[in-house]
């Protein structure tokens, strides 16, 4: 009997060794970046554009990896990196945004800290020069989580944030894409940024012009914390990209989270069940960027191309635009 039990005892310990969780292990890093995605066709695209939008992303990118490389935390980092997808045009955030309906720019955008679930947004807005530094305002300096329109900016105005007059986001492209969209549906796209320091701990930010030709002050999923972006250091940070009716339908973001934390999946089966399962159909189209704890990072589309950007501190590092890559 004595020697059963004994078995038993030795056997329960080396099961719980097996079975034990991993645990995150400090002074790893690991970064992602989108620009939007969408059904991208390559012969749309010249081999000047590729280029360009490529030195983009990897600017945006080398900043990040630096930045968490130096030990600068991830709520810094993914502040940066989406304040330099906002001051390049070539993206739907900042100075590239697209116009609504009538003409003008509506950006929205927000930011989340994984260590504590603080977490700050801006909507509507047409005179912050970075709206993602807006809502890291909000998520700091404010006993609230989203504002809108003019009190966004009235209150930016008096925290110091850099504003801008209107005209600043004027681009001859965005201008001549709302001309075409007035005549038929139009492209919608995002920028944003997920981030493991090397403390441990994750953040999400996620910045748009919001939808091309938008009406009635629409706001899309970006500012809606648990759709567009999330951050929990217990699983993952996500920031989406792609049409946001249905990323706040499904709050995305927050359910690719639930999934590892109540489910046990890992974050790249999370990811593919809501991109690729729950969000398959047409309309759904986009994707995610996402890190989970230990430094894993997931790009999952489900459509023909996504600007993106990875890099880690075991030299994971590249750039793609269409679905060459698989989630990683």
């Amino acid at each position: 009997m004595k020697k059963v039990c004994l078995f038993m005892m030795l056997t329960a310990i080396i099961c719980g060794c097996r079975c034990k969780p991993k645990t995150p292990v400090k002074g790893k890093w690991a970064l992602a970046l989108h620009g939007g995605a969408g059904n991208m066709d390559r012969k749309n695209f010249t081999n000047e554009d590729i280029k360009r939008y490529e030195e983009a992303l990897k600017e945006a990118l080398h900043i990040g990896k630096l930045a968490l490389a130096e030990g600068k935390s991830s709520i810094d980092v993914v502040e940066m990196v989406v304040r330099q997808l906002e001051n390049n045009p070539l993206f739907n955030a900042g100075k590239g945004s697209v116009f609504t309906h009538d003409g003008r720019n509506e950006l929205d955008a927000a930011i989340m800290d994984g260590r504590d679930l603080n977490a700050g947004a801006v909507a509507g807005v047409g005179d912050i020069k970075n709206p993602i530094s807006a809502a890291r305002l909000v998520m700091e300096k404010s006993p609230h989580v989203l504002m809108v329109g003019k009190g966004a900016s009235q209150y930016a105005a008096e925290k110091g944030i850099e504003m801008v007059d209107s005209s600043y986001f004027y681009t001859e492209k965005r201008w001549m894409s709302l001309q075409r969209a007035l005549q038929k549906a139009d492209k919608n796209g995002t920028v944003g940024c997920v981030a493991l320091d090397k403390e441990g701990n994750l953040a999400a930010a996620t910045s748009t012009g919001g939808m091309n030709n938008k009406r009635y002050g629409r706001v899309g999923d970006v500012p809606i914390i648990g759709a567009g972006t999330y951050a929990n250091n217990n699983t993952c940070a996500v920031s989406a990209t792609g049409h946001g009716e249905y990323y706040i339908r499904y709050t995305v973001a927050h359910d690719i989270s639930a999934l590892m934390e109540y489910k046990g999946l890992s974050l790249a089966d999370a990811a593919r069940e809501v991109i690729n399962g729950k969000l398959s159909s047409e309309h759904g189209n986009g994707g995610v960027i996402s890190v989970d704890k230990y430094g894993n990072v997931v790009l999952e589309m489900n459509s023909t191309g996504m600007f993106r950007g990875w890099s880690n501190s075991e030299g994971l590092d590249g750039v793609a635009i269409f679905k060459n890559h698989e989630a990683l």
